[in-house]
């Protein structure tokens, strides 16, 4: 074990100079927060709300994003919770002013169907604020919200033609595909700097998000539903180049499997299992062969062999693959290592600092002196 001694040797050579508790202290102070947020912000806007709405909302806004600021300057908070619920509550109330705004034109900016062309506007600027505050404060979250805006994006501009709405999966899996290529351009400009630390939640959630996008855009089911639900079908109808989507359904989860693999990249391989057996459903879903019950024991046995016949050929590794833990190697001891780097040796005599001679010694004839 590593000593008091030590660990506050160690805590002293590399300080940690922000503040970040365990989560669940974060969950504790996130929730606190935002429930003094929404009292604050509703007797605030109890008393200006009805004489001018939009300054209101604006001074809240201005005032979250000033203690954000305070808070991450003075204080060093780095997503402790506290901040996390001033962003939150920051970001939506300027995401309402700028709806509000638009909406003071006269057009029909709270009509949120995909039909509605007035709302790209809006959302473009939703899109370039969302994207600022991830490359400021670096939020997973907040990540999730751009993208979805982006597809939302996308989807509304596909949907004011029937060209557009035809087009609208490739349109989809093309977003996803560019995301990826954004996402690998960032991760190699990135690495080995502190940005990738920075960045390292914002970047895996891109990467899993486009891979999901990729593989449900070309999906059978998704396509098909997706088409009934768009043009108000009452049954979903075989959708226009069913064979390029069988394939897309057949053939992208084998390709993140192999990719997985081939790069040991754990979050492409498990999207890749996932994207596989959302396959299987979307066959069973218009192809049934078996009653569900007897299928999914069958499934679960098949998976259970292969999983236990893979974990036994694996170990050691074969082919590049193991299924040993990769974050605790056989021949590696971390606790050694740190009390190798922490501890004091004793210093070694300088040189000259003790010398034989001086001492007598007498009897037995010996008349030496050493």
């Amino acid at each position: 074990m590593v000593s008091s001694a030590q660990l506050e040797t160690i805590e002293a050579a590399y300080p940690l100079d922000y503040y970040r508790p365990a989560w669940p202290l974060r969950v504790g102070i996130f929730l606190f927060t935002w429930l003094g947020l929404g009292l604050g912000g509703g007797s605030f806007s109890f008393l200006f709300l009805n004489s001018s709405p939009f300054i209101a909302g604006a001074i809240f806004c201005l005032l979250s994003f000033g203690a954000l600021e305070l808070m991450i300057k003075e204080q060093r908070f780095y997503h402790c919770g506290a901040d996390n619920a001033l962003l939150y509550s920051g970001l939506s109330a300027a995401i309402v002013l700028v709806f509000y705004a638009f909406n003071k034109t006269g057009a029909h900016y709270t009509d949120f169907s995909l039909g509605n062309q007035a709302l790209a506007l809006p959302l473009l600027l939703v899109l370039a604020l969302l994207v600022v505050a991830v490359l400021r404060y670096a939020d997973a979250l907040v990540t999730v919200a751009a993208f979805a805006t982006l597809l939302l994006l996308v989807v509304i501009v596909s949907a004011q033609s029937s060209i557009g709405l035809a087009l609208l999966p490739f349109l989809v899996m093309s977003t996803a595909a560019g995301s990826l290529a954004l996402y690998r351009a960032l991760a190699r400009r990135m690495a080995g700097t502190a940005l990738a630390d920075y960045y390292a939640s914002c970047l895996l959630v891109l990467k899993v998000l486009a891979l999901a996008v990729f593989y449900l855009g070309g999906n059978y089911l998704v396509v098909r539903e997706g088409n009934a639900e768009l043009h108000h079908l009452p049954t979903s109808e075989q959708v226009p180049f069913a064979v390029v989507f069988y394939f897309f359904t057949a053939g992208i989860p084998f390709l993140y499997i192999v990719l997985g693999l081939r790069r040991a990249d754990r979050p492409t391989l498990l999207m890749g299992l996932l994207a596989l057996a959302f396959s299987l459903f979307t066959l069973r879903h218009y192809r049934s062969l078996l009653p569900p019950e007897i299928a999914a024991v069958l499934a679960g046995a098949v998976l259970t062999m292969a999983a236990g016949a893979l974990l036994r050929a694996l170990r050691p590794a074969r082919f590049g693959l193991t299924s040993l833990p990769d974050d605790e190697p056989r021949h590696f001891n971390l606790e050694n290592l740190i009390q190798a780097q922490t501890a004091h040796a004793p210093g070694a005599p300088a040189a000259g600092s003790f010398e034989f001679g001086g001492g007598q010694t007498g009897g037995g004839g010996a008349t030496g002196q050493f």
